[in-house]
């Protein structure tokens, strides 16, 4: 295995645009890689572009009338607003959260493409890491887009290290919104543990996840679901992370770990309701990267997925996770690199943050030590998920 980390990025997946007013700005991502260089995070990983995913490989997770309904949109947009936008409803296209833009579908290809060389480098051996942090659109489902998300980058990720032949991946997903579409792809499969973390879903898109979602018949506790009140912090996130997703991975002992890092769990964010700290946002990539090690070999594909303050919280969020994966994590104290303020206010007219972090140490209470609080709403929740769980994998709730 080689030591050396591996970053996708192409330009070109700046080109996932929805258009002005849209939440999912590809400003972020831009921005995010500018970050990245401005560290000099780009000289410690191996940078790559890989191509666009291939029919085929939409295939393991897409259905063929979805992937050519996606090609029509994007072939001609203005077909779905106006000349036959009934066609493309039940696929989910032509929506507020999903309107249809000119190359949609190359651009969604394109950062699936990413996503799955990830995999492919780190199963192989290439890399001992990889991330892809345009990656992550884990709402889109294999007949429908959801959620700004047209497909799947997550789920084909771990649809091509199954290809390649692993038995075992773990998805750890801490977006503030349920991994709803990578659980139903692989809702029958107990070869895959998906595990979300994300505000409940009855104050939150897409009202799904609640921890009596498990799996199959046959897959019984291969889903699990987190599912935490509306303004939870730092210490009952990170809380909860531990109560759950270790003993898990020890349990299940994967292969790889794949693992998705929306940002829109933090407290700045305008779509959701938790209030969590970029500083604990770092420490919950530290863990994934950890787990890697400690279950998995040191396989790990990170990728991004929500986040929607775009010049506060994003680029300061990933770029942690790209130097965690490479091997150099940012000082938190770090100021924040002159010229890259001034790219944000060119770009956007805002102020750029100056540190890479909150000015906050969160310390959490362990669940296993500390016992719990039966009236507490984020231990009812940790409980709720142990009790639905863990006797499948052979643990005590």
């Amino acid at each position: 295995m080689s030591g050396r980390a591996q970053l996708m990025w192409d330009e070109a997946v700046t080109g996932y645009d929805f258009g002005p007013g849209h939440p999912m700005d590809p400003v972020r991502l831009a921005l995010t890689m500018r970050l990245v260089e401005a560290f000099g995070l780009d000289k410690a990983v191996r940078v790559v572009a890989a191509p666009p995913a291939g029919e085929s490989t939409l295939r393991l997770v897409h259905r063929e009338d979805y992937i050519e309904a996606v090609r029509s949109a994007s072939a001609d947009p203005g077909a779905v607003s106006h000349a036959d936008p009934a066609a493309f409803l039940p696929y989910g296209i032509g929506t507020t959260d999903v309107p249809a833009f000119a190359g949609m579908h190359e651009a969604s290809a394109l950062i699936a493409g990413q996503s799955v060389a990830a995999a492919e480098a780190v199963w192989s051996g290439e890399a001992a890491h990889a991330v892809n942090f345009a990656g992550g659109l884990h709402h889109a489902m294999p007949g429908a887009a959801s959620g700004f998300c047209v497909y799947n980058d997550a789920a084909l990720a771990v649809a091509r290290l199954l290809e390649l032949g692993a038995e075992r991946v773990a998805y750890v997903d801490v977006d503030v919104h349920h991994g709803d579409g990578v659980q139903a792809a692989f809702w029958e499969d107990p070869r895959v543990l998906t595990i979300s973390l994300h505000e409940h879903p009855r104050t939150l898109f897409p009202q799904t996840g609640w921890p009596e979602e498990t799996g199959a018949p046959g897959a019984e506790g291969s889903a699990v679901n987190v599912a935490l009140p509306a303004g939870t912090g730092d210490a009952g996130w990170l809380r909860a992370f531990h109560a759950v997703v270790p003993e898990l991975l020890a349990a299940f002992r994967p292969q790889v770990v794949v693992s998705q890092h929306g940002a829109d769990t933090h407290f700045d964010d305008p779509l959701a309701h938790l209030a969590v700290s970029l500083d604990a946002q770092r420490m919950a990539a530290e863990a994934c990267h950890a787990l890697a090690h400690e279950h998995a070999g040191g396989r790990w594909v990170a990728l991004g997925g929500g986040g929607y303050a775009v010049t506060e919280v994003v680029p300061r969020s990933w770029t942690h996770l790209v130097g965690i994966a490479a091997g150099r994590p940012v000082d938190p104290e770090t100021m924040v690199p002159e010229e890259w303020r001034g790219e944000v206010f060119r770009r956007t007219r805002e102020l750029g943050p100056l540190r890479m972090t909150d000015g906050r140490e969160p310390v959490w209470r362990d669940f296993g030590e500390g016992g719990y609080d039966p009236a507490d709403r984020v231990d009812q929740a940790v409980l709720a998920v142990r009790r639905a769980v863990f006797p499948a994998h052979g643990l005590l709730p």
